[in-house]
């Protein structure tokens, strides 16, 4: 017989997965064009003047940046946005008065904005392939490093839907600090080209060490000790968790 957990942490994944892919020209083909246009003007049209990076062409150097650039932004806003709706709609509390544990509903969001994360990650990898070659240098790097970004950002977005009282607050913290931490991440450059107090300065954005991680999984090449990365990938999920199962558990922003 099904456990009945089982079956309350299937249902809200597959809740959340529906969603994005029922509005697929708002959730998935936005971020390919957005894509598709950094690669055409910033790959080859300013690429050609800037020449190599670390022995890589510039397209090849910014691609992974560009690709975790995606999983951030919409594995944060899926989560961000489909929580508050819920919350918004009073629908989240047929769920906290249920005899389902809060881990189930943090997991089973939070899985959602995985998917939404990889499914737009995976759309403009594919779209890169026509620009320019990607190596792969490893595997498991690749792969583990943009899993643990997507949970991280996808808790974090869970949590600023539980702070939000309405749905502008939704958008504050991707528009103000999102973005600007996220282009100050070393996508477009390597931290390496900084004079040393910008670099000691840059160490400080959370986001340089996902992005440089999965470039080093990508190309092979990091301008950040990747055991240290891994580090502070832990840090981030297991902070941000427990600090999402306190709200949770107690039901601050959720219960009026």
């Amino acid at each position: 017989m099904t456990h009945p957990y089982w079956v309350a942490f299937t249902s809200i994944v597959y809740k959340e997965v529906r969603r994005f892919l029922r509005i697929w020209p708002q959730t998935l083909l936005p971020p390919a064009i957005t894509m598709v246009l950094y690669f055409v003007i910033f790959g080859n049209l300013i690429g050609r003047r800037i020449g190599d990076m670390g022995g890589f062409d510039y397209m090849q150097f910014i691609v992974p940046g560009l690709i975790m650039m995606t999983v951030i932004t919409n594995s944060y806003g899926n989560v961000s946005s489909s929580f508050f709706s819920n919350k918004f709609q009073k629908s989240i509390e047929e769920l906290l008065v249920s005899p389902v544990p809060n881990w189930i509903i943090l997991s089973g969001f939070v899985v959602g904005g995985v998917a939404r994360g990889l499914a737009c990650g995976l759309i403009v990898m594919l779209l890169s392939l026509w620009f320019t070659h990607l190596p792969i240098s490893n595997l498991a790097i690749t792969v583990s490093v943009i899993l643990m970004t997507a949970v991280v950002f996808s808790i974090a977005g869970l949590i600023n839907a539980i702070f939000a009282t309405k749905f502008d607050d939704v958008t504050i913290v991707p528009t103000f600090i999102l973005t600007p931490l996220t282009y100050l991440g070393g996508v477009f450059y390597s931290v390496s080209l900084l004079p040393d107090v910008w670099q000691w300065i840059s160490k400080l954005n959370p986001i340089l060490y996902m992005v440089n991680t999965f470039r080093y999984g990508i190309i092979g090449v990091s301008d950040i000790p990747i055991g240290f990365a891994y580090f502070m990938l832990f840090v981030f999920v297991v902070v941000l968790g427990g600090w999402a199962m306190y709200l949770l558990n107690t039901g601050r922003g959720l219960r009026s």
